[in-house]
């Protein structure tokens, strides 16, 4: 569980978590579409998640 806990302090990880809260947060101020933020985070999710697929492949 703590290697877990590890992995999720990750600056990789952080990075996508806080792109991920500034969009949102930018949504509900009205400062930037919603539709915009959803295109935004998805695509910072799919890299987040495809580069850690990757990396889990790499090792097998």
């Amino acid at each position: 569980m703590l290697k877990n806990l590890a992995g999720l302090i990750k600056v990789k990880t952080v990075v996508t978590f806080a792109v991920i809260a500034v969009f949102v947060v930018l949504a509900i101020r009205g400062d930037i579409s919603p539709d915009n933020v959803m295109i935004i985070t998805t695509t910072v999710t799919a890299f987040y998640f495809g580069t850690q697929a990757e990396k889990k492949n790499s090792f097998k």
